[in-house]
């Protein structure tokens, strides 16, 4: 909701809440429900915006423009505590991320088979994991010598660094890691695209299930209705049953004595 020009916020662990929270008071509240039941012709008191989409409003005062949400970004940048998000972000290569790639990509024509699988990529990658894990104790534990000298490449830290054994396991550990989680992130369209079925899934389970429930009870109500018509026409044909208004009213008493039995 940060409007265009501001100045860009500090970015902290724990931010303070954005300075137009102070526009939400019960009298902008109720005046800005106004404004909207006005302009969909609804009634102030029933008009309820959790049930429907709020009717954006061109003009309003200034104490009551920061109740209104924004319009959806034009170029796909918005700002959220500080920082700057882009909706169409793409997951980047590991190329771009100057990281060895220790599989060939699913799509490329270079895999086929049970290569092409993801699943399989990460069981392989797992195993590659425990087993240069295990290595690294074995180093640790027999083995930590300095293997060779190489130039460093942080300008802050001593020109030279020493390179052992550990080092080069831990590295090796790391690019599995980030090839791991890497293989990890670009199932998640599948995962949000899975998630939505489930939901939606869901809802329909629920209505089905309400609908089937309503169904049953009408059955019952008409069952109910259909025996003690039966139960009248059988008084009537023995002559129990006297012309008048109380024969109206013992009827109706019956209907819902039965209906309380039923569903009291």
């Amino acid at each position: 909701m940060a409007e265009e020009g501001q100045p860009p916020a500090l970015t902290t662990a724990f931010p303070p809440p954005p300075p137009y929270w102070q526009s939400f008071t019960p009298k902008n509240l109720n005046h800005i429900s106004e404004l909207r039941a006005a302009q969909s012709g609804q009634n102030a008191k029933t008009f309820d915006p959790a049930k429907s989409l709020p009717a954006r409003l061109l003009e309003l005062p200034p104490e009551l423009r920061n109740l209104q949400p924004p319009a959806p970004p034009t170029d796909g940048r918005y700002r959220c505590f500080g920082d700057t998000y882009n909706l169409n972000e793409a997951l980047p290569s590991l190329e771009d991320q100057n990281m060895r790639q220790l599989y060939s990509p699913p799509g490329s024509p270079s895999t086929n088979g049970k290569h092409a699988n993801r699943a399989f990529i990460l069981k392989r990658i797992s195993k590659s994991l425990l087993l240069n894990f295990l290595e690294l104790i074995g180093i640790m534990s027999l083995n930590a010598e300095v293997l060779r000298i190489e130039p460093n490449p942080d300008p802050m830290g001593p020109p030279e660094i020493e390179v052992t054994q550990y080092d080069e396991k831990v590295s090796d550990l790391r690019t599995l890691f980030v090839n791991f989680h890497h293989l990890i992130n670009e199932y998640r369209p599948h995962q949000a695209r899975e998630s939505l079925i489930l939901m939606m899934q869901d809802q329909l389970d629920k209505s089905r299930a309400e609908t089937e429930g309503i169904r049953k009870m009408k059955a019952k109500v008409e069952g109910i209705l259909e025996g003690l018509s039966q139960a009248k026409l059988a008084e009537t044909a023995n002559g129990k049953v006297d012309d008048g208004g109380d024969e109206k009213v013992e009827e109706g008493r019956d209907v819902w004595d039965e209906l309380e039995k039923e569903f009291g």
